[in-house]
């Protein structure tokens, strides 16, 4: 089991990424900070640890070496303030709403609420902050909400945005923001982060950074949502084709039903999809031909639960129709 993961603004601590923050805080010390930052890299590495942090130093918290080279105190009121979510300088914008539920998308009126916000002079620090996370979660008319606000920098303003897929952002955002890449972490360095925070013996701690592609938060997360027997399920139904365990199927399906079932969904397809991909790239290295059905396959499973999401098709029978899609490629 893995502990609950703490939210990015009860983070004070943030390892591989010195050189982003290096970065940031030079531009800051020099007087010379951009008004808007795009933070971009793989789900899970940290961004939004990072926009924290940088927060923290821009609201008037001072340095805490012990936490790195924008480490600030957790007892320090800015850090109190940010953790209860009171800060009159701070606004984020996400997805989760309100109510405490996930929305598809941050709305027009969420990203409108920056204009109004920029407006108006910082009420106790030296800037006026901003966090969007993720920016790619932005729906076209928030999205260019957002964007009349980087037309027209505010003073003393500091926008940070969050973004896992910045290609798929508008042209117009990304160059009017100064971009810090964060990229993976070594496979040591998660492994570890993994087995401190988790009970996860060392086998499984090293098959969930491996999963997480060098992201800690996201190996952590997968820990959360038992994401080493989902893998082993996967595993179980690509070995056994074109024969299926109708059994296992059954059970698997079961999981799909209601809001925890869609995660459930979503990464038991993450995980065919990853080993459908391997096996294809090892039957290529050695020379099979006829990968066609494979490679469709491969997409399919891509695919899928985008779909499933978009029309509300019933995750069970999207399953169902996978397997039929596996069990084609196997017979090929």
């Amino acid at each position: 089991m893995a502990e609950a993961a703490p939210h990015p603004r009860e983070v004070f601590d943030l390892k591989g990424h010195e050189a982003a923050e290096a970065a940031f805080e030079e531009a800051r010390g020099r007087g010379r900070l951009h008004h808007a930052w795009l933070l971009t890299g793989p789900e899970g590495v940290g961004k939004a640890t990072f926009a924290y942090r940088a927060a923290r130093r821009l609201l008037g918290a001072p340095p805490q070496p012990g936490h790195g080279v924008l480490g600030a105190s957790p007892e320090h009121p800015v850090s109190r303030q940010i953790i209860a979510r009171s800060h009159p300088d701070l606004l984020v914008l996400e997805r989760i709403g309100e109510d405490g539920k996930q929305r598809k998308a941050i709305p027009v009126d969420e990203a409108r609420k920056l204009s109004d916000f920029f407006a108006k002079s910082p009420a106790s620090a030296p800037h006026r902050v901003a966090i969007i996370d993720a920016a790619d979660d932005l729906n076209v008319n928030a999205a260019n909400a957002v964007l009349k606000t980087l037309e027209e920098p505010p003073p003393r303003g500091v926008l940070l945005l969050i973004s896992h897929s910045p290609g798929g952002l508008l042209p117009t955002i990304r160059s009017r923001c100064r971009r810090l890449a964060f990229g993976a972490l070594p496979e040591a360095e998660v492994t570890a982060f993994v087995a401190g925070r988790t009970t996860a013996n060392e086998e499984d701690a090293i098959r969930l950074a491996r999963m997480s592609k060098g992201a800690p938060g996201k190996a952590l997360s997968l820990a959360l949502a038992g994401a080493v027997g989902v893998d082993d399920a996967a595993k179980e139904i690509l070995q056994t084709l074109p024969a299926v365990d109708e059994a296992l199927a059954l059970a698997l399906a079961d999981r799909f039903r209601g809001g925890e079932g869609a995660a459930q969904f979503e990464l038991l397809f993450e995980r065919l999809a990853e080993r459908v991909h391997a096996h294809t790239m090892r039957l290529a290295s050695e020379g099979h031909g006829g990968l066609d059905r494979w490679a469709a396959a491969w997409e399919m499973l891509q695919r899928l639960p985008r779909e499933a999401e978009a029309v509300n098709l019933d995750r069970a029978d999207a399953f169902f129709t996978a397997l039929a899609e596996l069990r084609a490629a196997a017979r090929a």
